[in-house]
């Protein structure tokens, strides 16, 4: 029964740890899906001139889940809701940002995108995505950096603590 509890903690503490590290890797894979997202976006509304609504409901089937959910989100919000698009934008971004793995710098940086969300010109708008994908290029390095240094000490890390536990219990 005792090696039953141990082997039982020691597999929950590595679970954690590839949990832990799974985010590690998960965030720049999600940068770089939101960055192809605001690529895309800028050719649907600048040279497509797709309405805002159209455009990120053609997102939202282009992207992996959970960024689809974002642009779904902000479609149905612009079709059916009386709001405006900055407005939309940001409740849907609070509506699933909890499922990225994300974090609070890309948060601003795309609530700050969303507030100019149909406010100004082509050219303005154009500028503003530019000006986002600037930032997210910057969070991009950043996580790719700490995925580089934390993903395996977080595994390890899981392993070890969950030694530790075992052989103090013991």
């Amino acid at each position: 029964m005792k090696w039953f509890g141990a082997l039982l903690i020691l597999s929950a503490s590595t679970w954690l740890g590839f949990a832990a590290a799974r985010v590690l890797h998960e965030r720049p894979r999600q940068l770089r899906q939101l960055k192809a997202a605001l690529r895309a976006l800028e050719a649907e509304v600048m040279y497509g001139h797709t309405p805002l609504a159209d455009a990120a409901m053609h997102l939202a089937r282009q992207t992996a889940a959970p960024l689809s959910e974002l642009f779904e989100r902000f479609a149905a919000a612009l079709c059916t809701e009386e709001t405006s698009a900055a407005e939309a934008w940001e409740k849907s971004l609070r509506a699933v940002w909890g499922k990225t793995a994300l974090k609070q710098g890309e948060f601003e940086v795309m609530k700050q995108f969303g507030a100019t969300l149909g406010q100004y010109d082509r050219l303005t708008q154009q500028r503003q995505i530019a000006l986002a994908l600037a930032h997210l290029e910057r969070e991009e390095a950043e996580a790719l950096d700490n995925q580089a240094r934390y993903a395996k000490m977080a595994k390890s890390l899981g392993v070890l603590a969950g030694l530790l536990l075992v052989i103090l219990l013991m």
